[in-house]
């Protein structure tokens, strides 16, 4: 078998089960291996690490299938770990809060640069690694064979796939998408976008925080900034809020929110839209003297890599010390960061920086992460690239 041989002392981190191997890392590569081939791991000294799926123009020059040497890496191999990611989440009775769910997370379910979402009857498919592309229609099939769906999607063009030294690349690969695509979610109904919306359409990662927000809106003036197709909005309507103002810089994403309020026949009289520049709008709401009993802040990815951290912290400052000086005493600020250099604890001291900036004193009440389809491995912290957090503003 083709093999990649470590430099010395770089075997660490895969004895400790990280599924990363950076080409910093490799001493040299024998057998010329294609893009995405199953490559052995060896140690200086010659000890067996790892069989991993190679990729020679990427910063990441392997990733882990597994830490049997004996192990095939062939149908087999994806049909058995595929099984496993659906019998964690069927264990964990996470399909009670509805149809959607995320099926497979990645590295976190040992399928690395592979995703895979369940929409009602729909499969949508993200790739995002040499391995998971050179096995791209064993996976497929054994998705159709495993759900018969109505359509498996592919929607691989999220910005690393450049990272990894691939092309986007988007459409149907088994079946017929249907002209509507819906998700329900905790008795809520969505329209869901799986051609030319964020992500594979819906951010199921949020399942569980919207949940969480639906309990603390009653009685409450709503703001929820980055509102995509409405899925807190129409979580805090329901949990009986006050006025629910949303803005999104997208008009494709407030149209459907808007149809998904009437589809949930909420109040619309309670729900306004607002299409604009979520940093801009919020100055002239400061401006405007405008107050807020609770703000959810869901921006965008600002640092898809640690080498972006410090710009991103700047923009995570601006936004939380802005929705700070929003909120009436007493008033909730929702909080998140997707960038996954971002870490946890960065994060908190940016929230608190811009708390301070406010004067302000502030409490944390809850720690947010992702909804249970988003497991994280405990070897590899890169997975937990949702965090979040609710700050109660004093009185």
């Amino acid at each position: 078998m083709k093999k990649i041989i470590l430099k010395a002392g770089k075997e660490k981190s895969l004895l400790r089960r990280h599924p990363w191997i950076f080409s910093g890392a490799i001493q040299r590569v024998e057998g010329a291996p294609d893009f995405g081939d199953t490559v052995q791991v060896h140690a200086a000294d010659g000890r067996f690490l790892a069989l991993a799926a190679h990729n020679s123009k990427s910063n990441i020059a392997a990733r882990v299938w597994s830490w049997d040497q004996k192990e095939q890496i062939d149908a087999g191999f994806f049909r058995k770990q595929i099984a496993a990611a659906i019998d964690a989440r069927t264990a964990l009775s996470l399909a009670q809060h509805g149809n959607g769910m995320r099926l497979v997370h990645a590295e976190s379910d040992r399928l690395p640069g592979l995703i895979v979402d369940r929409y009602g009857d729909v499969l949508v498919m993200q790739i995002g690694s040499a391995g998971a592309e050179r096995w791209r229609d064993v996976i497929t099939d054994i998705l159709q064979e495993q759900f018969k769906p109505a359509c498996i999607y592919e929607r691989s063009d999220s910005d690393s796939r450049e990272l990894e030294g691939m092309v986007p690349r988007n459409g149907v690969l088994r079946g017929m998408l249907p002209d509507t695509v819906e998700v329900i979610e905790n008795g809520l109904r969505f329209k869901v976008d799986v051609i030319e919306g964020q992500k594979t359409g819906f951010y199921l990662d949020q399942r569980g925080n919207r949940a969480l927000t639906e309990t603390m809106a009653a009685g409450r003036d709503v703001l929820n900034c980055f509102c995509y197709t409405g899925g807190f909005s129409l979580y805090a309507l329901r949990g009986g809020a006050k006025s629910v103002l949303s803005m999104d810089s997208s008009a494709d994403a407030l149209r459907i929110a808007g149809e998904n309020l009437a589809l949930n026949e909420l109040d619309a009289l309670r729900a306004e839209w607002m299409e604009a520049d979520v940093f801009h709008a919020l100055r002239k709401l400061r401006d405007q003297g405008r107050k807020f009993d609770l703000i959810i802040l869901d921006p965008p990815k600002f640092a898809p890599t640690a080498a972006f951290a410090e710009k991103a912290a700047r923009g995570y400052k601006d936004i939380n010390l802005l929705g700070i000086k929003l909120l009436r005493p007493g008033g909730l600020l929702f909080n998140y960061s997707c960038s996954a250099g971002i870490g946890a604890e960065l994060f908190q001291k940016i929230v608190a920086g811009a708390a301070l900036d406010a004067g302000v004193d502030a409490q944390i009440v809850h720690y947010l992460h992702a909804s249970a389809d988003h497991p994280v491995l405990l070897s590899f912290p890169e997975g937990e690239y949702l965090k979040g957090l609710v700050v109660r503003v004093a009185g």
